[in-house]
């Protein structure tokens, strides 16, 4: 057979005198074949550049072997607020294409119902993986509903089995808030996420132990939760300034967020970290940059990234939930 007559798997078994079945498991690496014939395939497919056809062999595999990014609703320009998303998304991408997959982003409309289903059903993705904050519990439950493969980044809803990567919640506001204590801090304020966000009451309940272990009482007015971005981060420290203008320090559940309440608290004439200590949460690159330099919480985030890719993927091949919790740890710059 002529060098440019290979052209299909059956022409590589002709020439192997092998199966078709043969030459697409080695092809695909299987163990089920012996290592000897193994080679010899590889070594015909070598000499005449014999690639497969993806395209043909996902549609034969019902695969696309793509992963849809669902993100939250979109917004007329890009902004600092797009950071968390941006850098968890960098670490997806690099787990998808180490394991052969590509990554579709996806923005999702409050009042699309059938959304999943739809990218289901046109064979575009094989699975989701979960990002935004605001109406994921709605999101999932979808998803859910109609069976759809996912993983969601956040801690998992009580009484549903489906995969998660989160951080340890309630270890980063224990973290966060024993270093504000340790270095003299006494009117400590929580500045939290959306109150309904289980992430948010798990480290709300870290900073509560921190408290109560260091003997100091919890002071309600010192207590505010609001979006996570930089304009509710300004209203809420505004907010907490103005109930409680003797705080010393404010633990802050987001990176951005408390760049925006150490200038409001510039802007009422008060030092960082001299009169109020800040620590933030997530340790997004710009965390390093701020002046002063953020002392943060750092979640791993681009093996977050990596790790909702890849427990995703295991997912789809093997059907095992996954539910992971990563470690936190403090960062000290010179903001607390």
């Amino acid at each position: 057979m002529s060098r440019k007559s290979i052209q299909t798997i059956d022409d590589i078994a002709l020439v192997a005198k092998v199966s078709k079945s043969t030459v697409s498991r080695a092809l695909n690496d299987s163990p089920l074949v012996k290592e000897e014939t193994k080679e010899q395939i590889l070594a015909i497919a070598r000499q005449h550049n014999f690639r497969l056809n993806a395209p043909a062999r996902r549609l034969s595999l019902k695969q696309s072997c793509t992963v849809a990014f669902v993100t939250h609703a979109y917004h007329k320009d890009f902004s600092l607020d797009d950071l968390f998303t941006l850098e968890i998304m960098g670490g997806v991408s690099n787990g998808l294409y180490e394991l052969g997959y590509d990554m579709l982003v996806i923005q999702v409309s409050p009042r699309d119902s059938d959304w999943a289903q739809q990218y289901l059903n046109s064979g575009r993705v094989d699975g989701f993986i979960l990002l935004t904050a605001s109406r994921k519990r709605s999101y999932i439950k979808n998803l859910v509903d109609v069976g759809a493969p996912f993983i969601a980044w956040g801690v998992s809803t009580p009484n549903q089995n489906y995969n998660t990567v989160n951080g340890d919640n309630f270890s980063g506001g224990k973290l966060a808030t024993e270093h504000l204590i340790h270095t003299g801090r006494q009117r400590i304020a929580f500045l939290g996420g959306p109150a309904g966000e289980l992430e948010v009451q798990l480290r709300y309940q870290g900073y509560e132990s921190a408290l109560q272990a260091a003997g100091i009482p919890i002071d309600p007015a010192m207590v505010v939760h609001d979006e996570y971005c930089s304009a509710a981060g300004t209203e809420a420290m505004e907010r907490l300034l103005e109930r409680a203008p003797d705080l010393d320090a404010v633990f802050v559940n987001s990176d951005l967020n408390a760049i925006a309440a150490i200038e409001v608290i510039r802007r009422h004439g008060k030092r960082t970290p001299e009169d109020i200590a800040v620590v933030g949460y997530d340790d997004l690159s710009i965390a390093s940059y701020n002046q002063p330099p953020l002392t943060t919480i750092r979640q791993d985030i681009p093996l977050a990234g990596k790790l909702l890719a890849q427990n995703l993927v295991q997912f789809l091949k093997t059907g095992v939930v996954s539910q992971v919790t990563m470690p936190v740890e403090l960062v000290v710059r010179q903001s607390a």
